[in-house]
Order: structure tokens, then sequence, then C-alpha cells
């Protein structure tokens, strides 16, 4: 990781970078402010626009908390300029995918045959993405889960993929 703590920080036009006693970071950009509080081992300095950071020596512990340490103010600084998204993709067939807000609707393309038959979902891996019983489904962190939708004997199965 050391590598990637060498190279600067570039600090865009908008963005306010503090560096406190104690090696605390405050970050300010138009999308809000946050703040952490970083390995004191290491020194934090801004210049000419730029964060840098550097380590005192090449013990592992160093390299490591070095790259770390760049990689947050970085994401810090992104945070607070273009902010986070999670972007979720769905594939498979026989269904219908509908977007309402902030909610993700899976609809088989099939009705049932008999109003006795119902629809039952069920996600594989309910940390990555969880569907209630009406068939919205919710991605909660980064990977893949299939979902499967029954109605009497038939069967589909959808892969979804959460990102960001």
């Amino acid at each position: 990781m050391s590598r990637i703590g060498r190279m600067p920080v570039a600090i865009p036009a908008g963005v306010t970078v503090t560096i406190a006693e104690g090696n605390k970071v405050t970050v300010k950009g138009p999308k809000g402010t946050l703040e952490r509080e970083l390995p004191v081992e290491l020194t934090i300095e801004e210049k000419d626009g730029h964060v840098i950071v550097s380590r005192p020596n090449d013990l592992k512990r160093m390299k490591s908390l070095h790259g770390l340490t760049r990689t947050l103010i970085n994401n810090m600084i992104h945070g607070v300029t273009e902010g986070y998204e999670k972007v979720l993709e769905v594939n498979g067939v026989g269904y219908r995918a509908a977007k309402a807000g902030k909610k993700l609707t899976l609809k088989p393309s099939r009705t049932p045959i008999t109003s006795t038959q119902k629809f039952t979902y069920k996600s594989s891996n309910k940390k990555i993405a969880t569907v209630s019983s009406k068939g919205v489904i919710k991605g909660k962190k980064t990977g893949k889960a299939k979902i499967t939708v029954k109605s009497g004997k038939k069967k589909y199965t959808v892969t979804v993929t959460v990102t960001k």
C-alpha cells in the first residue's frame, strides 16, 4: 500500500481540508462535512492544494497505515464533492422490474393460472439484497444475490448485483 500512500490527494475547488491536532481531518464541501481521526503515527500535511501523507519508518504496520490513511482522505474528498451511490443491476428472464422512487418492484411476467396460486419470493443472500412478500427488492451492500420467484410449479431465478 506504500505506492498508494505516496500519491498526493488533490483538493478540488470548493473543498476545504482542515488538519487539527491529533490528525483529526475535517473535509468540507458542497455535499456536506466529513470528519475523521486518523492514526497519529503518520504525518498529514496540506501543501499547494494537495494533501500529503508521510510515514516515519518502513515497518509493515506503517506501510499499511500509510496507504489506508491516504485512501480514507481521498474517499472523504470524493464524498463531499460527488457523494456516494448504490447501483442495482437485475438480470434474468420471466419477470418485470419497475422502479418507483427508491423502491424496485419485481413482478413475474406470467400471472397465476388460478387465484389459489400465489407468488413467493426468496433471496439467496439477505446481507446483500432482501425481497418483500410483494416483490420489492432492497439492496443492502455490494455483492450478488439470487432472487427466486415461485408460483405453483413455475420457478424463476433472478440475479441481482449491488454495486457501490
